[in-house]
């Protein structure tokens, strides 16, 4: 039903009728129009931004949906690292230690990637920091595995020359000395028989007669047989797998240079020679350049009883003879 506009008429008081024109009437409708379009697009718009639209919904869910992937995933690597870990660990206490090999350097094991920024592509990602931290662990992950499989391939090579390493290891007495009575110093701080000065004894000295044979302790190469200062007539032979051993003060020598000696090998005999106040073999262990105990490598000559005597003996610093 149209609707019907009155004006009041104070002279007459009286409401006269109004017709309103064309432009009024169209006018009238275009604002219901307006209003109408409006309000509609406000009950339109509204849950939209309220509640979202379907596709956005579905957006959200997968994102949530993937947030909680990387959160799953960047879990199982932190695990996977941890077991990584404890593989190394016991490589390098265990494994490494039972084949005398030294540890793969820390430095080695947690490099790095260098150069450019390898995550940079990923900086402008939703929830960036959360892909960078587990592409990160992954990178790492790749990594050290390598690194560790390397580790095991040298493990490998250690096992398969396992039983030539054993024959090569200085492991008996360099003399005979069933009885320890031969035993005169020990390897560290002794006083010096001529100088009368405290100085570090590399090795351990074995009082014998003049002609008494001296063995070879290892498989192994003669890389030196000749004089050295201080030592006298000396020997050295290389075993490989960084152990060497010394021989010094002989009286003669039997074996030459380039000779290849097996453990319980003659090699010379004990002597005076060079700085000596008397008959004795001076004997030395160096393992990668280091002179070590050699109190330490009879493990083939002596029982325990035996080798806790020898420890005791062996410190005796009263008796060093050069």
């Amino acid at each position: 039903m149209r609707k019907v506009y009155y004006v009041y008429n104070p002279r007459t008081q009286t409401y006269d009728r109004i017709y309103p024109t064309v432009r009024q009437r169209l006018l009238s409708h275009l604002r219901r129009l307006f209003i109408g379009m409006g309000l509609g697009a406000v009950c339109f718009v509204a849950p939209l931004i309220i509640f979202g639209s379907p596709s956005e919904k579905e957006l959200r869910t997968e994102n949530s949906r993937l947030r909680a992937q990387y959160d799953v995933l960047s879990r199982r690597l932190d695990e996977a690292l941890y077991v990584l870990q404890d593989i190394q660990q016991r490589d390098d206490n265990l494994y490494r230690v039972i084949f005398m090999a030294d540890p793969v350097p820390s430095a080695i094991r947690q490099a790095g990637y260098g150069g450019t920024n390898r995550y940079e592509h990923l900086m402008d990602m939703a929830d960036a920091e959360l892909v960078v931290n587990t592409t990160q662990k992954l990178d790492l992950l790749v990594k050290q595995l390598y690194i560790q499989s390397r580790s095991f391939d040298e493990v490998v090579e250690l096992c398969r020359n396992h039983d030539q390493m054993l024959r090569c290891i200085p492991a008996i007495q360099p003399i005979a000395n069933k009885d320890l009575r031969r035993t005169a110093s020990g390897y560290g701080r002794r006083v010096d028989p001529v100088y009368g000065t405290t100085k570090f004894h590399e090795g351990m000295d074995f009082s014998a007669a003049t002609g008494t044979e001296v063995y070879a302790t290892g498989d192994g190469t003669v890389v030196e047989a000749g004089w050295q200062t201080g030592f006298g007539n000396t020997i050295v032979i290389d075993h490989g797998f960084g152990y060497q051993t010394r021989y010094a003060h002989l009286n003669a020598f039997r074996t030459r240079v380039g000779k290849k000696v097996v453990r319980g090998e003659v090699i010379g005999e004990v002597g005076s020679t060079g700085k000596s106040t008397g008959p004795h073999l001076h004997y030395e262990v160096h393992v990668k350049g280091q002179a070590v105990n050699p109190v330490n490598y009879y493990f083939m000559d002596l029982s325990a009883e035996d080798y806790d005597r020898m420890i005791q003996l062996a410190a005796n610093q009263g008796k060093v003879m050069d």
